[in-house]
């Protein structure tokens, strides 16, 4: 039954009717719009399992380039081995490289070390020529497509004999699954402009004071001009002579005396000394 105030106008308050307007508009878009009832059973959390199921999916999907349930996710990406080869000369020596595209130095070391420089048909200057054709103008570096594009390049210089599908496949085999080559420290190439700038014998003048006669330095004393406090005149050679001299040996009573008797006897076995003319002493 309506409310006798909501029905008569003259009773009605402007605010109770808008707000009148306002429920019905809501009970007509409730009915339009009336979702199932809702389950009474609590959802359960993901298991543990499932939890690291999901977790190697979503690493498998990024190790290969794809994304789950992306458009990817039907064709993985998988690194060949020219890609993998490219990607570690693409980072040799360059702790910030990130494999993704490569110096021209690095380049020129790959297509020597791999082998695709014959020095004939395929120079260094052919190396550094097609690197600067295939990259872009404001780069420095060659992407992987880039790479392969190069390698082309190359392969029609390097097997002409064949066409450019099979000497671009030469070529690729001859880079897959390789690594850059280390070598060891370079040595120092004699030089005989070197060798006579470096001889101590041929010094003169102060330079030749900071040597000694075998060739090795002095350090300070070749320098610096070292005080004589000995108290000897320069050029004095009997340095230390003297006190040598004057030095006694030290030692127990009768360390120089050879034989078990007491001092001024003689040599064992010998009888007591003969007695001589007055006067005379003992023998």
């Amino acid at each position: 039954m309506a409310d006798p105030k909501l029905a008569d106008p003259k009773l009605a308050d402007p605010k109770l009717a808008e707000l009148r307007d306002s429920m019905a508009d809501f009970t007509v878009q409730t009915a339009k719009h009336t979702n199932p009832p809702i389950s009474s059973t609590p959802l359960r959390p993901p298991s543990e399992q499932q939890s690291k199921d999901r977790a190697s999916k979503r690493l498998s999907s990024e190790s290969n380039g794809t994304s789950e349930g992306g458009a990817g996710s039907r064709t993985p990406v998988e690194i060949t081995a020219l890609e993998e080869s490219f990607r570690r000369f693409a980072i040799h020596g360059d702790t910030r490289a990130t494999g993704k595209d490569m110096h021209g130095k690095n380049w020129s070391k790959l297509c020597k070390d791999c082998g695709v420089i014959d020095g004939k048909t395929v120079t260094l200057t052919d190396v550094d020529i097609v690197f600067t054709k295939v990259k872009k103008k404001s780069c420095r570096t060659i992407t992987f497509d880039e790479f392969k594009a190069a390698v082309g390049e190359l392969a029609s210089k390097r097997f002409k004999e064949k066409t450019g599908e099979e000497a671009e496949g030469e070529v690729f085999r001859m880079i897959e699954g390789k690594k850059p080559v280390i070598k060891g420290v370079t040595r120092a190439v004699a030089s005989p402009t070197v060798s006579r700038l470096t001889d101590t014998t041929k010094f003169t003048g102060s330079h030749k004071e900071r040597f000694d006669e075998s060739g090795r330095g002095k350090g300070k004393a070749g320098r610096v001009d070292m005080v004589d406090t000995s108290g000897y005149v320069a050029g004095y050679k009997h340095l230390g002579s003297y006190e040598k001299k004057v030095t006694k040996p030290t030692g127990p009573p009768g360390a120089g005396h050879s034989g078990g008797g007491p001092p001024g006897a003689g040599p064992p076995g010998a009888g007591p000394p003969r007695a001589g003319p007055p006067g005379a002493k003992p023998v």
